[in-house]
């Protein structure tokens, strides 16, 4: 079994308690080593990185694949976007996302620069909130990845606060790892710097109140930090960075020129702390003991409910959920005193759970170990693509999905015309494997006006926003009056789905649902499409709508869970 890295357990931890549970503490191996890897693993990859026995790693995977934290493809284990429903508990029970990241990214557009959030995790730091500027010299962390605090910005302002017992955690974890392998996301230290320049630093954030990272993780890369008090406590509560790169500003140019700024924009983020109501309580979950217990009873011993059950206590805090009791958490969970304790007691020697006043418990950065960071870069077609696939081998047809897209002009490439929503552009396709299939690239343009998928996005915006452009015959069948388009789009609206019938291509027939977001707003379109000798109108109704609807309210789930905290992208 490879060593032991700061996401496994908490130094000095040693052996487990004789209360903690096993097969949960297996299952949190495998969910650190796949997060470790990028999100994917084989098999045979995860027994070797665990060290579990196949017939192990066989049982956490398939209960955490029923539990839709993992996805199986062929001989590898994928993380699935349901994972991130662990690291946003922890973020909603401390709400500094919610009330801060507005005010990170106006800042962020105001300097055309990337500004990042992040808390300190024991010795190291965690990010919270990225706002990225899209440039080719792309410069951001993903939420949720550690760092090591002596090669941040961030660091020693959090280290001016830190005991001596802290520091003594510190040294020893520098003196047992001095390249940073422990710590995947930075790349290795070549020429550690002393324990001593790093007590400099932090000394000198303590009088100043900022911190400097000049090209400290790799060559190019600098940062000014400054901290974000707790008005109640006047500790940190976060710290807030602008990261550069040494092409657009030196170290010293981001003090003279950004620094100012910044602070004016913590000042106000202090204020939006202040003034910020009482968090209001969330429903906690309610049957997660029942479920686990019924899929127990359907899956048998593949289904390892202990390591359910076990996860579903992290799913009882968030928003006014921050610190709970035993038996609040209990009560949230449905699970027994017991087995709440014991997965309680499991997660603080892991690490995930640390005691609070009052005889509560609380959520740690840790928990965004599980998964977060490389989930947080997941875009809505990679959220699409699994769903899609089981869509189309159940139907035995093309399955698609697509945004709206501005129309580029025919010779130059640039927008033009009719306006945004003129096309449709595909983001993501599955074609099953058959003698005669549709078959539309990714990336391919349609006009929205003759297309299912178009039609159902259109139908979403209100009437003066819609661009239909002019539209134009592409086959005898197309509609193109712009009044009878309009009662089209109205029932296309009220019915919440869209059938065309060979209007964009003689022998192709397409039905198509909205994907809706957070906010109920359309943002994508999920299709069917054949040839129309193989369904009558009236089957793509009976016959492929109940399963489109389906598709499409799972790959909703999947994007509410993902995007509660980040901006998925849409292509």
């Amino acid at each position: 079994m490879p060593p032991m890295t700061p996401m496994d357990t908490p130094e000095g931890a040693g052996a487990a308690p004789a209360e903690a549970v096993a097969p949960l503490l297996r299952g949190l191996a495998v969910l650190r080593r796949l997060t470790e890897a990028g999100g994917t693993l084989s098999l045979s990859d995860l027994e070797r990185a665990t060290g579990l026995a196949r017939s192990t790693v066989d049982r956490v995977t398939a209960t955490l694949s029923r539990m839709g934290y993992v996805r199986p493809d062929g001989r590898d284990v994928t993380l699935a976007p349901r994972l991130m429903e662990l690291g946003n508990a922890y973020l909603a029970a401390l709400r500094l996302p919610a009330l801060l990241d507005a005010r990170a990214d106006a800042l962020a557009d105001e300097l055309d620069e990337s500004v990042s959030l992040a808390v300190g995790d024991r010795d190291g730091i965690r990010f919270i909130h990225q706002a990225t500027r899209r440039r080719a010299m792309s410069l951001s962390f993903r939420i949720g990845d550690l760092l090591p605090a002596e090669r941040t910005a961030p660091g020693p302002l959090f280290a001016t606060e830190w005991t001596d017992a802290d520091w003594r955690r510190w040294r020893a974890r520098r003196a047992a790892d001095p390249h940073d392998h422990g710590f995947p996301a930075v790349p290795p230290a070549e020429r550690p710097a002393p324990d001593a320049d790093f007590e400099r630093r932090t000394a000198r954030a303590a009088a100043e109140g900022w911190a400097l990272d000049d090209q400290l993780i790799e060559p190019g890369l600098v940062a000014v930090s400054v901290p974000v008090r707790d008005p109640r406590t006047g500790r940190v509560a976060c710290v807030a960075s602008v990261v550069s790169h040494t092409s657009r500003h030196t170290a010293e140019e981001l003090r003279e020129a950004l620094l100012p700024r910044l602070r004016s924009a913590v000042a106000r983020m202090e204020d939006d702390l202040r003034t910020a109501p009482p968090p209001v309580p969330g429903a906690a979950p309610s049957g997660l003991a029942t479920w686990t217990g019924a899929s127990k009873q359907e899956l048998g011993r593949e289904f390892v409910e202990s390591l359910a059950r076990g996860l579903t206590v992290l799913t009882a805090f968030g928003e006014g959920r921050a610190e709970l009791t035993l038996a609040e958490v209990a009560r949230a969970t449905g699970l027994a005193r017991a087995t709440a304790r014991r997965a309680l007691i499991t997660y603080e020697y892991a690490g995930l759970v640390a005691p609070a006043p009052g005889r509560t418990f609380t959520l740690t950065p840790r928990v965004l170990s599980l998964g977060f960071p490389p989930l947080s870069r997941t875009s809505l077609p990679q959220i699409a693509q699994p769903h899609l696939a089981a869509l189309a081998d159940r139907v035995q047809e093309s399955a698609s999905l697509a945004v709206l897209s501005d129309r580029p002009a025919p010779d130059r490439g640039e927008t033009t015309g009719p306006g945004p929503g003129a096309d449709i552009r595909y983001t993501a396709r599955v074609t099953p494997s058959r003698v005669m299939s549709v078959d539309i690239t990714v990336g391919t343009r349609q006009p929205a006006y003759a297309t299912a998928l178009g039609r159902v996005l259109l139908a979403d915006l209100p009437e003066p926003g819609r661009a239909l452009g002019d539209p134009r015959p592409l086959t005898p069948y197309t509609v193109t009056d712009a009044a009878e388009l309009a009662r089209v789009l109205e029932r296309v609206r009220a019915q919440g789905y869209a059938l065309t019938d060979q209007e964009l291509e003689e022998g192709l027939r397409s039905i198509a649902v909205p994907v809706r977001d957070g906010t109920g707003r359309a943002v994508a379109a999920v299709n069917v499409a054949m040839h129309a000798a193989r369904r009558t109108l009236e089957a793509c109704v009976d016959e492929i709508l109940p399963e489109l609807m389906e598709t499409a309210g799972r790959i909703e789930g999947d994007l509410r869970v993902a995007g509660r905290f980040r901006r998925v992208p849409l292509t």
